[in-house]
């Protein structure tokens, strides 16, 4: 396995959304990494995931669709760069499986995602610093919602996980 190293973050193209919470960290990884147990909490209510494929490991598949409360449908998929267990996720929306180049629009905004997860006390320290080919895209997803939008959909696996929702035996 090679050491992971920090990547400073652009201000120009990086959103970061950075909590502890009271979950450990092998509760926050399955819960990421686990089908059945992301889709109860990746998107913000009224919003579901309806559908989720993960083949966890370097190249593979990482798809969701997410589906709004009057009918929209967004089918998102991307590649897994980096996975190192209970410690940090790197996915990327630039490429799909196999690291082949995604033909998302360039309007689209597209990022790649560096999921970090510290164990502090009890709990975990959350990092996901987003980055974004363009300004423009992190403008869009800024204002699209991704502090309240990200941050409410960790509200809801910190909840999942405080009901008895994941264990850390598969």
């Amino acid at each position: 396995m090679t050491r992971a190293t920090a990547v400073p973050v652009n201000p120009d193209l990086d959103l970061v959304l950075d909590r502890v919470v009271e979950v450990p960290p092998a509760l926050v990884y399955r819960a990421w990494t686990e089908p059945e147990h992301l889709m109860p909490w990746f998107c913000p209510k009224p919003w579901r995931t309806t559908e989720c494929e993960i083949d966890l490991r370097p190249g593979g598949k990482f798809r969701t669709v997410m589906e709004g409360p009057a009918g929209e449908r967004n089918d998102h998929e991307g590649c897994w760069l980096e996975i190192v267990p209970e410690r940090r996720l790197v996915w990327t929306g630039l490429m799909t499986a196999g690291f082949r180049p995604s033909s998302i629009p360039n309007e689209v905004p597209v990022f790649t995602c560096i999921l970090t997860l510290t164990p502090e006390g009890k709990g975990t320290r959350y990092r996901a610093h987003v980055m974004h080919r363009d300004p423009a895209g992190k403008r869009a997803h800024e204002a699209m919602g991704f502090s309240q939008g990200w941050g409410a959909a960790l509200d809801q696996l910190v909840a999942l996980a405080g009901a008895g929702g994941y264990s850390t035996s598969g």
